[in-house]
């Protein structure tokens, strides 16, 4: 994580605010003026806990449920679904360890115990990728298993949600005789939240499972686009989260272990205890820790991924687009910074940017619904509320073309052809919102 510099110059009419922003793992400065700078929106700074002290406290003392060791019992077998390779930014691997300790204390011994990684659609990790996501002594001690969502004979049929989705999921999950989820909480794209109900739908479902679920993540009719009420820390009343809690009721997990990340990157919270109690007080936490309030909506935002690894690719470093989508007024400017030194992962994002129109888009997305592919569309069609100038390495220009979006080198010439677009547009009194580090903050517009 990057600090934020703020270092007043003197200019000749206005004094100009110098920010530094993480690209990669390197910095670029630009100096802004500061009669224009409406927000600087940054997460709470959030101290970082001592993690094996934490978890164990929160399994002795769990939110919504007996402890950790009067849940299991001697002759359980039980099944730990693990958030996959993709979300080593919970940092699991610092605290699996102490869970499967926990399990033996209550009489379940390493041989009655396996993991399931909750990979969703993603491919099967390799063993290094393992020893990442749980540490190299649990991958030592436990037995561990892929999920392969295409293998319908992995799969068994659970039931059938009040929107129509047919709850399919990985046998070794349920046939164990209780389950134990692990994984981090942060807001998400059109689930909300990460975390809970999400390790098992999509993380150990079937793929069309998956994709008729993540279908609701777009509007009820075609050319709607997609669902508002399926956002960015939004729960009440969103279609793709309420499928999700009636899949995992289904099977009734029997206790959840998570993490909270703080800005630095590091253990903040661990919430244990009930499947959906504590994953629920952990939403809480994790928006008391990453709301960000604003006054108003800028013509231009300055949206920084943060640097590595969180914009190792442009599909990881998408999260800095939604907060600048709610930063930013219709017809404005956004400057997203991220060096994707990985474009092309995955390959089906970058593919899915063939379309000259957002109906063409959307029919086929309809058609076909994969998260790339979802995420994709959002970036579209920021693309036609917005210019939206990419601030990323040389090699990348000619990808990001063809996602409509204006390659720059530096922070530096994006802002100059930002000002020169301000200009044409006989903008003189615009504003400016900053945003260091987007994936660490939800930006809570004001209310009308």
């Amino acid at each position: 994580m990057y600090p934020l510099h703020l270092m007043l110059r003197k200019g000749r009419n206005m004094a100009l605010k110098t920010f530094s922003f993480g690209i990669g793992k390197t910095t670029q400065d630009v100096a802004l003026p500061e009669e224009h700078i409406s927000e600087v929106l940054e997460g709470q700074p959030v101290p970082a806990c001592d993690v094996k002290a934490a978890t164990l406290e929160a399994m002795r003392h769990p939110i919504g449920s007996k402890p950790l060791q009067e849940r299991f019992h001697k002759g359980d077998k039980v099944c730990l679904v693990v958030a996959d390779v993709t979300r080593t930014w919970n940092r699991s691997s610092e605290y699996v360890i102490h869970i499967v300790n926990e399990l033996n204390l209550a009489g379940v011994p390493d041989e009655d115990m396996y993991i399931v990684f909750a990979q969703g659609t993603h491919r099967e990790q390799t063993h290094e990728e393992d020893v990442r996501v749980v540490g190299e002594e649990v991958a030592r001690r436990i037995r561990l298993y892929q999920h392969h969502s295409r293998n319908l004979d992995e799969l068994t049929c659970v039931g059938t949600t009040k929107l129509g989705t047919k709850v399919l999921l990985n046998k070794h999950v349920v046939e164990a005789d209780k389950i134990l989820i692990v994984d981090g909480i942060t807001a998400h794209l059109f689930a909300g939240y990460g975390g809970g109900r999400k390790l098992l739908l999509p993380g150990v479902a079937g793929w069309d499972t998956i994709q008729e679920n993540h279908c609701h993540a777009l509007a009820d009719h075609f050319g709607a686009g997609i669902n508002p009420k399926t956002r960015n820390g939004i729960l009440a009343g969103n279609p793709v989260n309420n499928d999700m809690v009636e899949a995992m009721e289904m099977i009734r997990p029997t206790f959840l272990v998570h993490s909270i990340i703080n800005t630095e990157g590091k253990i903040s919270n661990i919430v244990a205890g009930d499947p959906y109690e504590a994953w629920l007080e952990g939403t809480k936490i994790c928006y008391n820790n990453q709301r960000v309030p604003f006054q108003q909506r800028a013509d231009v935002t300055f949206a920084c991924a943060g640097g590595y690894p969180k914009d190792v690719s442009l599909y990881q470093g998408s999260k800095c687009y939604d907060p600048a989508d709610v930063t930013t007024k219709r017809g404005g400017i956004i400057i997203a910074i991220m060096e994707a030194s990985d474009i092309y992962e995955p390959a089906e994002y970058l593919g899915s940017f063939r379309y000259d129109n957002e109906q063409d888009m959307e029919k086929d997305l309809r058609a076909c619904f994969t998260i790339p592919f979802f995420v994709a569309f959002n970036l579209f069609c920021m693309t036609h509320r917005y210019t939206i100038y990419l601030v990323t390495r040389k090699e990348n220009f000619e990808a990001i073309r063809r996602t409509n979006q204006i390659p720059c080198a530096t922070v530096e010439e994006a802002w100059n052809l930002a000002k020169a677009q301000l200009e044409r547009e006989g903008k003189t009194d615009y504003t400016i919102n900053v945003i260091p580090h987007c994936g660490s903050i939800i930006a809570e517009e004001p209310k009308a």
